[in-house]
């Protein structure tokens, strides 16, 4: 005899609840859903303003450092370590920001990132004398420091698919900062002087200040840190702001799932073995699993993971091309105005003053900075397509093109095409870099592993005016120019060794999903 059947709905709807609450996902999951929609829009605009600031700073050691110069008497190196200077502090600011990004939050590094850069840039409009102008454009460089860090916090909210273009765009933002920054320095320059530029170039960081309140921690920091509802919470705002649903089930992050792995791996162990002795070696993986949660004092814990077996050859290597970019940008964005006066005072032309140059030279530095616009959009155009590793491979070889006609004096306009062709391949690679660099390091350690790069990078932006400039100022056109050719075409040569290509991947929060 047939037992009547049950109904099927309610089953069916049981069925469905279970599912439901077993099912889990991952803030890759989240961002996949949301798309880049008006959250994100939000997220690049604070970030963009970041680096406009921060591209302002920069730049203006290119407009500050001569007017100081005849203004104090000033020798030609006094004149070159107040860039110096500046990259002495980013040294420090990057490392430490890093540091304090990955075990304290996004936030929290980005936001004394700009009371330090604010504050201190602001004062050196009233520096009055040599010394406390260094101090301060020494505090500069380590709030620029922090710069690496929001350039992880605007990836960490970006679809894996898109994620590429949009970092391009990020870097587009940069080049707003040069083109403004010279337009300000061509504007006030010449009538009110260098003290309201520096005053006027502190304006987009105080703006950083003001929308503070209203940024959002990273979810994929928030999960890492087992701070789950805090998470949920900003990826449901993303999801009612993008208009689009959340995912079902609980979220869960990497480090979750590697946890779970683990503890089912021991709990496989434990009943092969003697029962009491299964339950010691369970007992001791847990006791492992919490020890990766133990102190990171001075960030040595967290240094010592970008220097792991899978993490060392990536690591090393991101180091030296971050410090032939950084080396190379700089001083191109240099050269723009020292090539000008150098071949003057070589060829013993009279100079009558720094001044009667300096239309010329925010012209130079003007037309120059808009090479940085081809260099985005071809970054743009080959970074998803061709892959990270090849798009700067070719970049960086074909600076070295552009450079080698200024082994030897040229014409002025010969100078200007080689100096624009090399800034826009140096600018592409660079942004290139800013993207590749923080998608090969875990959550765990991203800001701190680009800070510590941006640090090495940083080395090659202190040593490029002492060196490379110097040269040019001691009418040694050549040698600087064969010098930054070996270090550019050595940066080629280290990309092209990286260990794996991060297009179209996902990002990971642990070394145990690296490939």
């Amino acid at each position: 005899m047939n037992k009547p059947a049950s109904p099927p709905g309610g089953r069916l709807s049981n069925e469905m609840m279970e599912d439901e609450q077993s099912a889990t996902y991952t803030v890759d999951d989240a961002l996949m859903s949301s798309g880049f929609g008006r959250y994100q829009i939000l997220i690049l605009s604070y970030a963009g303003v970041a680096w406009i600031s921060e591209a302002m700073e920069m730049m203006l050691l290119s407009f500050v450092g001569p007017s100081v110069q005849l203004e104090w008497n000033l020798t030609a190196h006094q004149e070159s370590m107040i860039t110096s200077v500046v990259f002495v502090g980013e040294l420090i600011g990057a490392y430490s920001w890093g540091v304090i990004s990955d075990n304290y939050g996004r936030r929290q590094g980005f936001l004394f990132t700009a009371i330090v850069m604010s504050g201190a840039g602001l004062l050196s409009a009233f520096a009055p004398n040599y010394a406390s102008l260094m101090a301060l454009r020494f505090l500069v460089g380590i709030g620029l420091g922090g710069g690496p860090v929001l350039s992880s916090w605007f990836l960490e909210f970006v679809p894996a698919p898109t994620r590429g273009r949009w970092m391009v765009i990020f870097s587009v933002f940069w080049t707003v900062g040069t083109i403004f920054e010279a337009s300000l320095a061509w504007a006030v320059m010449p009538t009110f002087g260098w003290r309201w530029l520096l005053a006027l170039s502190s304006v987009p960081s105080f703006l950083l200040l003001l929308f503070y309140a209203i940024t959002p921690e990273s979810p994929r920091f928030l999960c890492m840190k087992g701070r789950i509802t805090e998470a949920v919470d900003v990826l449901e705002k993303m999801a009612r702001l993008n208009n689009v649903p959340m995912p079902s089930g609980r979220l869960v992050s990497d480090k979750n799932i590697e946890l779970d792995e683990v503890s089912e791996s021991a709990t496989l162990l434990a009943s092969a073995a003697a029962g009491s002795d299964g339950g010691g070696k369970e007992e001791e993986e847990n006791d492992n699993i919490k020890e990766d949660e133990g102190s990171n004092f001075g960030g040595i814990k967290s240094v010592s993971k970008l220097l792991s077996p899978k993490l060392f050859r990536a690591t090393v290597l991101l180091w030296l091309a971050f410090f032939g970019n950084a080396f190379s940008y700089y001083g191109i964005v240099l050269l723009t105005s020292e090539l000008s006066n150098g071949n003057r005072i070589c060829a013993k032309e009279e100079v009558e003053s720094i001044h009667s140059n300096d239309s010329s030279l925010y012209k130079n530095v003007f037309i120059s900075s808009f090479a940085e616009i081809p260099g985005s959009l071809a970054s743009a155009l080959m970074v998803d397509r061709v892959g990270r590793k090849l798009s700067m491979a070719t970049m960086l070889f074909t600076a070295c093109v552009f450079l080698f006609p200024l082994v030897f004096s040229q014409a002025d306009i010969l100078t200007g095409i080689s100096l624009f062709g090399a800034r826009l391949c140096i600018s592409a690679s660079f942004s290139i870099m800013y993207i590749y660099a923080p998608e090969i390091y875990p959550t765990s350690v991203r800001t701190t592993g680009i800070g510590v790069a941006s640090s090495v990078g940083r080395i090659g932006g202190i040593l490029c005016p002492l060196v490379a400039v110097a040269l040019v100022h001691n009418c040694q056109q050549t040698a600087a120019i064969l010098l930054f050719e070996l270090v550019v075409f050595l940066s080629g040569v280290a990309v092209m060794f990286f260990p794996f290509e991060t297009k179209g991947t996902r990002l990971n929060d642990t070394e145990a999903d690296l490939n």
